[in-house]
């Protein structure tokens, strides 16, 4: 490609251009999968208008699934975070990755609808977001629906993460996507790495000569 960069060796520069090589082709490859999301099959219906609690101008109000849609935008992605009632404090890996989405969540909204959800009253989470520094998030409780046991933010052993993308058509709200991967095995040395494309994090790690090795965010830092 014609990039060398000072005091390089021959074999340094024979092994970079090989592996841009396949940069190059994962890059094809991400695009190709892209492709066949966009292309899936209408998926299913929403069960039901599930109703939310969130804090809106310091009071608790209810809030459908439909009207988490922003005007004049017909995609919603919800988030299913792992801080229900249970939980002394909310998952340490959610929690990081939230800080990013919070930060992106003006480019975001160019596009679709971004909401949180959690199993925790809206009181709670509304203090903890506080707590956080978050600004644009927007977090609405579960509690007293089944949203997040129909759409697999909850199993049997408590909750769980997972994204879901949906589409309005209409008067229709249908399911798009979801992060199925999470719910997977990962492969010999990691972990499902399911929510990989929204993690800068460990993007920037898999840039580093030590890699994300068995790193695991935090909630805070010494």
């Amino acid at each position: 490609m014609g990039l060398t960069f000072p005091n390089e060796s021959a074999e340094y520069r024979a092994a970079r251009e090989r592996l841009l090589a396949r940069e190059i082709e994962l890059r094809r490859l991400t695009e190709a999968v892209a492709r066949e999301r966009r292309a899936l099959p209408p998926g299913g219906a929403v069960p039901e208008d599930y109703v939310f609690e969130a804090v809106v101008d310091g009071a608790v109000k209810q809030v459908r699934l439909s009207q988490l849609f922003a005007p004049g935008k017909d995609t919603l992605a919800i988030y299913s975070y792992m801080f229900g009632p249970e939980r002394e404090r909310p998952c340490s890996m959610c929690t990081p990755l939230l800080d990013g989405l919070d930060a992106a969540e003006p480019n975001i909204r160019q596009r679709l609808s971004l909401v949180v959800v959690a199993e925790s009253p809206a009181s709670r989470l509304a203090a903890f977001a506080a707590e956080r520094g978050w600004r644009n998030l927007r977090l609405v409780s579960t509690a007293g629906n089944h949203y997040n046991r129909d759409y697999h933010g909850k199993d049997a052993g408590g909750d769980t993460t997972m994204l879901n993308v949906f589409r309005r058509e209409g008067e229709a709200v249908r399911h798009f996507w979801g992060t199925e991967m999470a719910h997977t095995e990962g492969e010999p040395g990691q972990d499902h790495r399911g929510l990989d494309p929204l993690s800068p994090i460990f993007a920037m790690f898999d840039l580093t000569p030590e890699g994300r090795g068995d790193f695991y965010t935090k909630l805070s830092y010494p």
